[in-house]
């Protein structure tokens, strides 16, 4: 009995997605605020860190508050793989925009909770327990909320311009922390160093509610993105118990089945994240802990730094369009490996201007990372284990990455050796150089098990065209290697006398 053979559909020009660009630039906002929203609790925890350890942790010397509280930071990235699993299995079951408006509130909330937190003078060891309490509930949420905002952007963006509409998901990333951190600047200015650590330091978490709450309305008002939908149709039409029950893979199979693409993942969040909080959140507190500047000044840097890499991430997202994703992985590897101790020569150097230098050229590294991360993650899965898998790698990576700040001011406190944060970058970089060799490129190309999304009809013609001349070159490569195949069949028919 002949076994059947499977009719595929050919794609024609109704298949691909055409986005409306009103829709796309809603998305775009609803997601990147989210991100921001995130980024803005860490950019105030990072440049409050040195007062959340007087107040919490009061009866430890200065070392110990500044990592006592910077372990506070990173404690709740044990919870994040959690969230992970949790947001990643109902993103992929119910949808993208229902997790991102959860994730939202919990998010806010709990960033809210920690400025009414009282102090370790007033309620002792019950503070620093709310505290961690808080961060926990918050890592819990986030395991959800950076994957989620990507997938939704990656599932919205045409394929010519993923690269630079992902960039600007990581663009509210560092828009969150510049805000964070001028809040922090502008209220310890106008309070004084001595109020602002009696109560001022509280003000900025307050701001987290109404962000959370303006967050909410535009995610709440978003449709559920085009490549979901089209998995729902497919369930609809082929498999109503399988729409009905949502996704059946196991994280086994995932492991067993996109074991390259998992380990990929962890690759670049990892090069990625770490240099982000090396520079981002543990700076501001070894510029005023261990080089002894005053904190507003560390603060002033890093805010001016930031707001420079604010302009080049979009320009390093439409790069990678044209590009491809892999170049930048690559080189910012490599610029890392050989500038990380350069650049904290001049960090450690006690010229202002050195000092800026330094960390211009760890921010120019991160930002070859971060242009592309929003863009190249969501790619490297199918549609309907997309979230799930993407969540659960992301976040496994993010636990490493989150211990960076507690690691780093270990190890300096540790050794006073002050190149140890440069020595951490470097081993990170050969992760990240070893990733990108490894990789396959994303660029340009349709997401795994969706249909290729074009931002006009002309375009949609051009990507329509690009797909037939493939599949023409494939067959024609085919057909190339059955005629090697028959003429070496051939050549061995002829050496055997009773094969005709």
């Amino acid at each position: 009995m002949k076994a059947r053979r499977k009719t595929v559909k050919p794609i024609g020009l109704k298949d691909i997605t055409i986005v409306d660009d009103a829709k796309m630039r809603k998305a775009i906002t609803a997601a990147a605020l989210g991100n921001a929203m995130e980024w803005f609790d860490f950019g105030v925890y990072g440049f409050v860190a040195y007062v959340l350890g007087k107040v919490f942790f009061p009866s430890a010397d200065p070392s110990v508050q500044m990592i006592a509280a910077l372990a506070t930071f990173s404690v709740p990235f044990l919870i994040r793989p959690l969230g992970g699993l949790f947001f990643g299995a109902m993103g992929d079951r119910y949808g993208r925009q229902k997790v991102l408006a959860a994730t939202i509130v919990i998010m806010s909330l709990s960033t809210f909770a920690i400025g009414l937190i009282p102090s370790y003078a007033s309620i002792g060891l019950w503070a620093p327990i709310l505290l961690l309490l808080a961060k926990m509930a918050q890592g819990f949420s986030v395991g959800g909320e950076y994957t989620g905002a990507s997938i939704f952007v990656a599932e919205y963006a045409p394929d010519r311009k993923r690269g630079f509409l992902g960039s600007w998901l990581d663009f509210g990333s560092i828009a969150g922390f510049v805000l964070g951190a001028g809040v922090v600047v502008a209220i310890s200015t106008m309070l004084g160093d001595e109020r602002f650590q009696a109560w001022g330091w509280r003000l900025p978490f307050f701001l987290a509610l109404p962000l959370g709450l303006l967050g909410l309305y535009l995610r709440h008002a978003l449709e559920e993105t085009p490549a979901f939908q089209q998995h729902v149709e497919k369930l609809e039409h082929g498999d109503r118990e399988g729409l009905a029950s949502g996704p059946q893979v196991s994280f086994k199979e995932v492991a067993t089945r996109h074991w390259r693409s998992l380990i990929t993942c962890v690759g670049v969040v990892v090069a990625t994240n770490v240099t982000y909080y090396m520079l981002l959140t543990y700076m501001p507190s070894y510029l005023s802990h261990n080089l002894h500047y005053s904190e507003s000044r560390g603060v002033l840097i890093i805010i001016a730094i930031m707001v420079g890499m604010l302009f080049v991430q979009p320009f390093i997202g439409r790069l990678s369009d044209r590009f491809g994703r892999r170049p930048f992985i690559i080189c910012g590897s490599v610029g890392l490996f050989f500038l990380a101790i350069p650049a904290f020569m001049l960090i450690t150097s006690g010229d202002m201007a050195r000092i800026f230098g330094g960390l211009l050229i760890l921010a120019v590294m991160l930002n070859f990372f971060i242009g592309v991360m929003a863009s190249t993650l969501p790619a490297m899965f199918p549609t309907h284990i997309r979230y799930s898998a993407l969540a659960s790698a992301f976040n496994i990576s993010v636990l490493i990455a989150g211990l960076t700040p507690t690691v780093a001011a270990w190890l300096v406190e540790s050794t006073q050796e002050l190149y140890m944060p440069a020595y951490y970058l470097m081993v990170v970089s050969i992760i990240g150089l070893i990733t990108g060799i490894t990789m396959k490129e994303t660029a340009n190309k349709p997401l795994r098990g969706a249909a290729p999304t074009a931002s006009d009809l002309e375009e949609a013609k051009e990507l329509l065209q690009e797909h037939h001349d493939t599949i023409e070159h494939k067959v024609e490569a085919l057909d190339a290697e059955i005629a090697r195949l028959q003429a070496k069949r051939e050549e061995l028919v002829q050496q055997h006398p009773r094969i005709d």
